[in-house]
This record gives structure tokens, sequence and C-alpha cells, in this order.
């Protein structure tokens, strides 16, 4: 299965307003990076955010959100934001925004 071509799109109109990114090929879908540090992406047809494990918890409240994993195992600080939950550009903005916010605190890889 390929990887949500249409929020792709989406976040690409949204990033020039958030900083500088580089794009990848990864997980079966694009992730985008600033300064080396993943930030969000997309798996299937999922945003993907990384932020911190404090505010994951409270995020995982949020309908539509739940913990990213790949393999078995979760990954601390990811979280998978289903279709319905960034289906407003509003709401795509906010994710995009708790990443890029998060990975600016993380040093430059």
């Amino acid at each position: 299965m390929s990887y949500n071509i249409d929020l792709e799109k989406k976040i690409d109109s949204l990033v020039t307003k958030l900083g500088t990114f580089a794009k990848k090929k990864m997980f079966g879908g694009i992730g985008y990076l600033m300064k080396g540090n993943l930030v969000f992406g997309i798996h299937k047809q999922s945003l993907v955010i990384r932020t911190s494990p404090q505010s994951a918890e409270g995020l995982l409240k949020k309908e539509f959100v739940s913990i990213f994993t790949i393999t078995c195992r979760p990954m601390r600080g990811w979280l998978l934001i289903a279709p319905e939950g960034v289906k407003t550009e509003k709401q795509l903005s906010e994710y995009l925004q708790i990443a890029v916010d998060y990975v600016k605190t993380l040093p430059r890889k």
C-alpha cells in the first residue's frame, strides 16, 4: 500500500510557514527532517509526529491519536494521527507545529 499522497500535498503547502525541511522516503512513506531530525511524516494513510513523551501522554487523550509503532515496540514520543484527525488545515497545522516546536529543542544531527 502506498502512502497518503493527498496528505503529503497538504503538508507541502504548509511547511514553508514552519521552517526549512528536507523530505526523505522512509518507513514506506515520507519523512520531513529539520536539522537532521525527523519531525513528522506520513505512514500509510496517517500523519506521524514527534513530540516529547510528556506531551505525547496528553495528546493520546485526543480522538484519532495513537502511539506510533512499526514493530511491536511503541516508539516514545512518536504519535500516529488517523486521517480523520487532520481533515482540516487547522488540525493539520496544529499537529505539525507541535512537532516542530519539540524538534527545535533537539540538537542538530
